[in-house]
């Protein structure tokens, strides 16, 4: 589980590229994560992919934990630093610059307008995550229901996420899906 510095240089230049595009939050970037570590470099399997994103997802702690999930699977603890660095480094950096550049100018048509556009994107971006995440599963009818029965609960009520989470573990550890 190691990768030679070369690969680990192109893991990090990666996520540093995703970190400035994780418009939403770091599970946005998730569909490109998928093309890189998945489809183009063969790091991980499509379950494996899936699995690292739950377990992390699961976990107590921030939801950007997944990325150091993805980077352990592919290489270990170099690979969680490199994943986590990378992810990490350009985006703080620049949200402590913007967050004081906006707090001056919140009141300019341009910083309304950018904030307002950046919403459908973010949505498009959050289902384009699902619609990967979803890939190992969509076969299985089970599965596709207690996808549209969370949908159903989160939209309806105000119920926790955790207590889907805990029914999904359930309904895993059960072998119903």
């Amino acid at each position: 589980m190691s990768l030679p510095a070369s690969d680990l240089l192109g893991l990090f230049g990666h996520f540093l590229v995703l970190s400035l595009l994780a418009v939403g939050g770091g599970i946005t970037t998730a569909p490109d994560m998928h093309r890189y570590l998945v489809l183009e470099r063969g790091w991980l399997s499509d379950a494996q992919f899936t699995t690292s994103i739950a377990l992390a997802q699961a976990a107590p702690g921030p939801n950007i934990l997944f990325v150091a999930v993805l980077g352990w699977n592919v290489a270990g603890a170099a690979g969680a630093a490199t994943t986590m660095l990378g992810m990490l480094l350009p985006s703080t950096t620049l949200a402590l610059w913007a967050t004081r550049w906006r707090h001056q100018r919140r009141d300019t048509r341009g910083v309304r307008a950018f904030t307002e556009g950046m919403t459908p994107i973010t949505v498009g971006l959050l289902l384009a995550t699902g619609w990967i995440l979803s890939e190992p599963s969509r076969h299985d009818l089970g599965a596709v229901a207690m996808v549209l029965l969370t949908v159903g609960v989160m939209l309806k009520t105000r119920l926790s996420p955790m207590w889907m989470v805990a029914a999904g573990a359930v309904v895993g550890m059960a072998g119903w899906v």
